[in-house]
């Protein structure tokens, strides 16, 4: 984790001092700006990966009925309907890991925000800028917004009426209203009527109550700090969602009929643009099959690009007779075993030099 810590408290750090150039360094709001700031780098960087996590989790939602009509045919043979889904998986380019992998990956980063800000909010540094700079510690620690410390916690503070409870709980229901939203904008509308149904869409539902439950119980031990950046988190990804799923919404879905609408307003054809899209991305999903399959076939050939024009050769020299029968035998061997192209003119020159001696 440390070249993690490295690289957060190096992004704060330096942050803080673009800001400091506009307000006080020592300002509680010139430390909200740097870690809003801190936000927007590292969710930039994590664009790809997050339109791929989208991208899968809407795959697998939309085989969702197939994967019904499988289970209830083979749902009796569990060997069988195993190998049916796979098949599915294989046929639709869905890989179900391609969903979590992003998540996974995303981990270690968000950690690494979290104890770099948690850290220097309790006035322990971690990362090398905050280990070398004590000062940027203590500015982050002691800086206020609103009469509320940004290091200071709702559990420290024993809920007593003040800034800090008002702050905290303002943070707390943002936070917590902003993931809702955004779980609730993915199912209502990016997901079709069929996916809203069965064991996966009982956990969406689950999900869509559970995390924002979460937030309530621990946002009472984070710093405000911490709950600053992941305010601004749950923002951009809110913002982050609802572009893709206005400019690239799942088929027969209500996005997907508001975007056709749109479509046809400004001229365009909603079916041609699907086409394009669906090609660009069948292309993505089977290039390196495609790639690998034609390397295959030039290897497995039977006339490579240098033995190729061995045959013709033969087939065109002025001397006929039993010599020639055998180089054509001696031919057809070479054809199915592509060599270099000297070796193949030694093959050429042996019938001539026969036939010239023979006549």
């Amino acid at each position: 984790m440390q070249p993690i810590y490295w690289a957060m408290s190096g992004i704060l750090a330096g942050a803080h001092w673009l800001w400091s150039h506009l307000l006080d360094p020592n300002s509680g709001w010139t430390w909200v700006l740097a870690i809003v700031s801190l936000t927007v780098v590292v969710r930039t960087l994590m664009i790809p990966l997050f339109v791929r996590q989208i991208n899968s989790s809407r795959a697998m939602q939309l085989i969702q009925p197939k994967t019904r009509a499988l289970q209830e045919k083979y749902g009796h043979d569990r060997e069988r309907y195993g190998q049916e889904v796979m098949k599915l998986y294989r046929e639709e380019g869905v890989n179900p890991a391609a969903s979590c992998l992003p998540l996974l990956l995303q981990m270690p980063i968000f950690l690494g925000l979290f104890y770099v800000l948690n850290g220097a909010a309790r006035g322990t540094p971690v990362g090398y800028w905050f280990e070398s700079n004590p000062g940027l510690v203590s500015s982050l620690q002691h800086s206020t917004i609103f009469g509320a410390e940004i290091s200071a916690t709702l559990s420290q503070n024993g809920f007593v009426m003040g800034p800090t409870l008002f702050v905290a709980v303002f943070l707390i229901i943002t936070m917590t209203a902003s993931l809702f939203v955004t779980q609730l904008q993915l199912m209502r509308k990016n997901m079709p009527p069929e996916a809203l149904e069965g064991p996966f869409a009982q956990q969406q539902k689950m999900m869509l109550y559970l995390f924002p439950a979460i937030y309530l119980f621990t946002g009472v031990s984070f710093p405000i700090g911490v709950m600053i950046y992941w305010l601004s988190s749950n923002l951009w990804t809110l913002a982050q969602q609802y572009i893709l799923i206005r400019n690239n919404p799942s088929p027969n879905t209500p996005a997907f009929i508001d975007w056709q609408e749109r479509m046809k307003a400004k001229g365009k054809d909603p079916d041609a643009i699907i086409r394009e899209r669906s090609e660009k991305l069948r292309k993505k999903r089977t290039g390196r099959v495609a790639g690998g399959s034609s390397t295959t076939v030039a290897r497995q050939g039977r006339a490579g690009s240098t033995s190729a024009p061995a045959p013709q050769q033969g087939s065109s020299s002025p001397v006929a007779g039993p010599a020639d029968a055998a180089s054509e035998g001696k031919q057809r061997v070479t054809r199915q075993q592509p060599t270099k192209g000297t070796r193949a003119q030694r093959k050429q020159a042996r019938p001539k030099s026969g036939g010239d001696s023979k006549g």
